[in-house]
């Protein structure tokens, strides 16, 4: 009888571990949405010279290491990461929202940490701001 719980346990346990990692396996694979709340926030800095400069350096100390100096998601760290790095510079990047993209910055899906804690609002705007260059051309 105890052989058969510790077997019942084991097993149980066994397909909780395969669910969590399936579960995750799905997070990652599915598309990443801001909420309708964030998606409407209006990106309050102007595309201009200073604002895209600014943003462009913290891009490359934040950014350029997974996303690539292009946006294409082929920088030297993405190879090692176990879900694809997104291309900063696909039309499907390029149609989301400013408030859509800040969300993503600021809170960030695993691999990719969220930055509101490293970096001020303004500079996160910035950094939207700088992506918006990086669309193919």
């Amino acid at each position: 009888m105890k052989n058969l719980l510790k077997n019942n346990i084991a097993f149980n346990f066994l397909i909780a571990v395969t669910l969590i990692i399936a579960l995750s396996a799905f997070v990652q694979t599915s598309k990443w949405l801001a909420p309708e709340t964030a998606n409407a926030k209006k990106n309050p800095l102007t595309s201009d010279e200073p604002t895209i400069a600014a943003g462009k350096i913290i891009y490359g100390k934040e950014c350029a290491s997974c996303h690539g100096k292009k946006g294409k998601g082929d920088g030297p760290s993405a190879a090692a990461l176990d879900v694809p790095v997104g291309d900063m510079s696909s039309p499907e990047t390029q149609k989301q929202s400013d408030g859509s993209l800040f969300w993503k910055i600021s809170e960030g899906r695993k691999p990719m940490p969220g930055l509101k804690k490293k970096l001020t609002e303004t500079q996160i705007w910035q950094v939207v701001i700088y992506m918006r260059t990086l669309k193919t051309k």
